[in-house]
């Protein structure tokens, strides 16, 4: 994904403003509790088919660079 697509985003109308993934309402912290439980990431991949392979290495890189 480009560093110009947005990737995760917020807004007080979707969960209350918890950061969720563009064009889904599943929360970034769906995929940061899977990885913490050392849950194959396979199983949030078929938990969550909204959010695609690509949005979810974006997020993480995103999360590295903050």
């Amino acid at each position: 994904m480009s560093n110009e697509t947005p990737v995760v985003h917020s807004d007080p109308e979707i969960l209350s403003g918890t950061p969720v993934f563009v064009g889904t309402r599943v929360p970034v912290r769906s995929l940061l509790t899977t990885l913490r439980a050392a849950i194959p990431s396979t199983s949030f991949s078929d938990s969550f088919l909204s959010v695609r392979r690509e949005q979810a290495i974006a997020a993480l890189e995103l999360g590295r660079e903050a």
